[in-house]
């Protein structure tokens, strides 16, 4: 007897994970424990990448960034190698990432957390569908109910998991389910490679004009500054100097409400690449958002610095968008030099390079407070050339803005679907869906 709290839909078939895998559908596996794992010397700057929790970011396998093993490691793995297609579920520690290996992926290995799930015979159990139900909320309060039988940190053993159960109806609804939520997967994928061009193109363009100072007319002679040689005529201010630099409030953390009147930002919304993510919205009451907007409310063009954490990661208000500044970040108002000019600097290498330098000084330790940030020194240009600097670059990043908010909607409209799918509120049996000739 299926419990009701599940969630699940009664009129399917529901199969453990052991049971599938004795029945060669399923391969459910993690990476190497005790003698067998990685030593911390094994790990190298080229080998084979070594996938953790960290690794997996909203269905995507972040191999570039991955941790890597050399072929003394690899010799001794015994378990956890992953193939392209395999869906990788984090069971230790962050519970619940998921993300696809694609086709073209490289040769992997599992890391203790997490684990792979292959299919072995697709006749009777859908890729798709399966990575579709392993988001869906009938899977996570499964694995929501076994994270907590150990003292451990939240951990969903091998064992647990092969105790979660798995639907397994007609393989043609199975196939309808995977087109329909595929068909925003595949937007959503799309929109991120152009949204990484953009991104590329934009920071090439600052790199070739404010670090390598091969701009437009770039004829004139080079003069020491204390950020090293730079072109004659250029300025180096601090950055209080040429934007206002506005702490965050510290106070006690106010209440969420659903029925918020403002947008309190948290750490979770300063994205990648200056990127403000707005896919979960904190809101506040009205008092509380007046109290933490007594210092700044932050507006379009405004950039934000985090202080602890992901230290100096940074996002850019876009147009329609005013919030509060959340704990442990900082505000950043430009003054005199161009909006997008000082979120490229604050992305650049430039700002690496004096968040590294004040850290190895020791005034900056653990965290990057205000007191720091308000130091940092800043390349200024000539007017008419950071001028022309914002007319080519701030039209690229209004096309980032505008695909994140698309992404923000397809995802949303794609997770309000994907249970009612699941549960058989939308019953797909008699719909007309073009299923892709690779999943027919």
């Amino acid at each position: 007897m299926i419990p009701a709290w599940l969630g699940l839909r009664t009129d399917w078939p529901w199969t453990s994970v052991a049971q599938l895998q004795e029945r060669g559908i399923l391969l459910v596996e993690d990476g190497n424990h005790g003698e067998y794992r990685p030593r911390p010397s094994e790990f190298a700057h080229d080998g084979t990448p070594f996938l953790r929790a960290s690794d997996l970011s909203d269905g995507t396998v972040l191999f570039d960034s991955a941790g890597r093993i050399n072929q003394d490691a690899l010799r001794r793995i015994r378990k956890g190698i992953g193939k392209p297609g395999d869906i990788l579920f984090s069971h230790k520690g962050t519970v619940g990432k998921l993300a696809v290996a694609p086709d073209n992926s490289p040769s992997y290995v599992c890391s203790p957390q997490t684990t792979f799930w292959r299919i072995l015979d697709e006749a009777h159990l859908d890729r798709r569908f399966l990575y579709a139900f392993m988001r869906s909320p009938s899977f996570v309060r499964q694995w929501t109910a076994r994270k907590g039988d150990t003292d451990m940190a939240d951990y969903v053993s091998l064992t647990a998991q092969r105790t979660l159960l798995v639907p397994t109806p007609p393989l043609l609804s199975q196939r309808k389910i995977a087109a329909i939520l595929s068909a925003y997967d595949d937007l959503i994928v799309n929109n991120l490679r152009r949204i990484k061009i953009l991104v590329e193109l934009v920071q090439r363009i600052y790199r070739e004009w404010f670090v390598d100072f091969r701009y437009p007319g770039h004829e004139g002679p080079l003069v020491a500054s204390e950020l090293g040689p730079v072109p004659e005529g250029w300025r180096v201010r601090r950055l209080d100097e040429v934007a206002d630099v506005v702490d965050c409030l510290h106070s006690k953390k106010p209440t969420v409400r659903s029925d918020g009147a403002g947008l309190l930002l948290h750490l979770a919304n300063i994205g990648e690449a200056g990127i403000l993510d707005l896919s979960e919205q904190f809101l506040i009451s009205r008092a509380d958002y007046d109290l933490w907007t007594t210092r700044i409310e932050l507006r379009e063009g405004d950039c934000v610095i985090t202080n602890v954490g992901r230290v100096g990661a940074v996002g850019q208000i876009p147009p329609g968008v005013r919030a509060a500044p959340g704990r442990n970040m900082t505000g950043v108002r430009p003054r005199s030099i161009p909006r997008t000019y000082l979120l490229e600097y604050l992305l650049s290498d430039h700002m690496t390079r004096e968040v590294q330098g004040k850290k190895d000084a020791g005034s900056i330790m653990d965290s990057l407070n205000v007191k720091g940030i308000v130091k940092l020194s800043v390349p200024v240009p000539n007017d008419s050339l950071a001028e022309r600097f914002e007319v080519i670059a701030r039209p690229v990043r209004r096309q980032i803005e505008v695909l994140v908010e698309v992404q923000r909607v397809l995802r949303s409209s794609r997770d309000l679907l994907l249970p009612r799918l699941i549960s058989g509120e939308i019953d797909v049996e008699n719909l007309d869906v073009v299923i892709p000739d690779a999943a027919a």
